[in-house]
């Protein structure tokens, strides 16, 4: 009989012994007794290469089952890996265009946020033109049917099934050759292979691997929703996150009603792309321009407070950046920065203080990117100095002027990235002047209609021409 092994639920590790807190990853009261996984070679791997040829054939494309023997990369051709609409834009913005056949994707997120209503809608898109099945663990059918109506959510193919045991779902597959299997939540699936409760280290890794087998030599796409702990991680074996192709987490920004699904890791596009949704009652809401829902609320002729633009994948995004300086009563005066990097803060903070001279070392400082959005690229540093110093000098800066540069320890202003791009999306949201570097204005190929251009290399020309003319 096999000894029983103890594995810790929050990163795999595993001892012979009970121990109070996990060696690998530190955290207490994690080790749970589990049985260990039979390596028999008829089991290795999860389904039979008969099974996979039925599931294939189910599918009624004639698709033979993918050759597991080496082939020369000349001879092999991308073009059979198309890509699927997936009816929503900014899903598919995110996933690079569309789903690739085949793909293994992974959707998480916190209790609430929207991932079966996202999965739901964008399955709904997709049953127009395939055949999708839709197995949850965590609801009934009639719970999904009562979510469908809401939503307004119809398809001929797309089928439900309320299953936790991987064999049944394996059985279903085989029965009805879906294009696309979507299974919510992974942590509520089980094998009987395995003696552990479901949502288990051992039993999330191994029906994780046979998905992806299922995935990869049937072409299904296969779509799992993830649960997250308390810290934001998906739940499970960080080994579940290697294994899938793409890995999405839907956040809610701020506590507001609108969501952004940010794409972690993909295997077939760019992992700096987001998608940004608003939550109504009848659903999911695309928002095809960001800037506008950012700077809905935007107060006019308020000191502190500047309009930056930030790069999301190729997606530009304005962004409002609040500054507060205020006189502090403590030794040690806060420095409290929300949405974008505490040391970049502290940097431009001594760039002020060396390079121009503004006494803020006795001062209080709050920095906040409205909305919640996070941003971690320096184009917005000099958006940062100019709010720092509308609040310093309490003056406000014209609410129709853009900023854009990074800034160097010396005060110079350094170019940056796509500022064309920039540029149009600030003239098309009413913007008129923009403060950028000398080298990007310069460099700058097409002029921008209705957009006054004001070159600059250091720091210190911004300040003059804000608060000293």
């Amino acid at each position: 009989m096999a000894k029983s092994i103890y594995v810790c639920q929050n990163c795999g590790n595993n001892s012979a012994q009970w121990l109070g807190r996990c060696p690998a990853c530190g955290n207490w009261n994690t080790f749970v007794e589990e049985k260990p996984v039979d390596d028999k070679p008829d089991r290795k791997g999860g389904i039979s290469a008969d099974r996979i040829k039925k599931i294939t054939e189910t599918k009624g494309k004639g698709q033979a089952t993918r050759s597991t023997k080496p082939q020369r990369i000349s001879e092999l051709s991308a073009d059979s890996h198309v890509r699927w609409d997936t009816g929503l834009t900014e899903l598919n913005r995110v996933l690079g265009g569309g789903m690739v056949e085949g793909s293994y994707i992974l959707i998480g997120g916190e209790p609430g946020i929207g991932k079966s209503t996202l999965l739901l809608q964008a399955l709904e898109k997709l049953a127009q033109k395939k055949k999708v099945l839709y197995v949850t663990g965590e609801e009934s059918v009639e719970q999904i049917k009562l979510r469908a109506e809401r939503l307004k959510v119809k398809g001929d193919e797309l089928y439900l099934a309320a299953e936790t045991e991987w064999e049944k779902v394996l059985t279903m597959v085989e029965e009805s050759g879906p294009d696309i299997l979507a299974v919510d939540s992974i942590q509520t699936m089980f094998t009987s292979e395995i003696q552990s409760a479901p949502g288990s280290v051992a039993q999330v890794r191994e029906v994780g691997a046979r998905l992806m087998h299922l995935a990869k030599r049937g072409g299904i796409v296969v779509i799992l929703v993830g649960h997250v702990t308390k810290d934001g991680t998906i739940a499970g074996p960080r080994v579940l996150e290697h294994m899938v192709d793409t890995v999405l987490y839907f956040e809610s920004v701020g506590g507001q009603s609108f969501r952004i699904l940010r794409g972690v890791k993909n295997r077939f596009g760019s992992t700096n792309e987001i998608g940004v949704f608003d939550m109504a009652e009848e659903g999911l809401l695309e928002v095809s321009n960001p800037s506008e829902l950012f700077l809905a609320e935007r107060p006019m002729g308020a000191p502190g407070s500047v309009v930056v633009s930030s790069m999301e994948g190729s997606r530009p995004v304005l962004v409002e950046l609040q500054a507060l300086v205020t006189r502090s009563n403590l030794g040690n005066p806060r420095r409290t920065v929300l949405g974008m990097d505490s040391n970049r803060a502290s940097i431009l903070l001594a760039v002020l203080e060396k390079r121009l001279g503004l006494e803020i070392y006795d001062r209080d400082i709050f920095v906040n990117v409205v909305g919640g959005l996070e941003i971690d690229e320096p184009s917005c540093d000099l958006g940062l100095l100019a709010a720092l110093a509308s609040s310093f000098h309490n003056t406000a800066i014209d609410s129709d002027m853009l900023f854009l540069g990074e800034v160097g320890l010396t005060g110079e202003i350094r170019s940056v990235s796509r500022v064309e791009e920039r540029l149009r999306e600030a003239a098309t949201m009413g913007f008129k002047r923009c403060f950028l570097p000398e080298r990007s204005a310069n460099l700058l190929k097409t002029k921008i209609p209705g957009m006054t251009l004001i070159p600059v290399k250091q720091v210190r020309e911004v300040i003059e021409k804000l608060f000293l003319t």
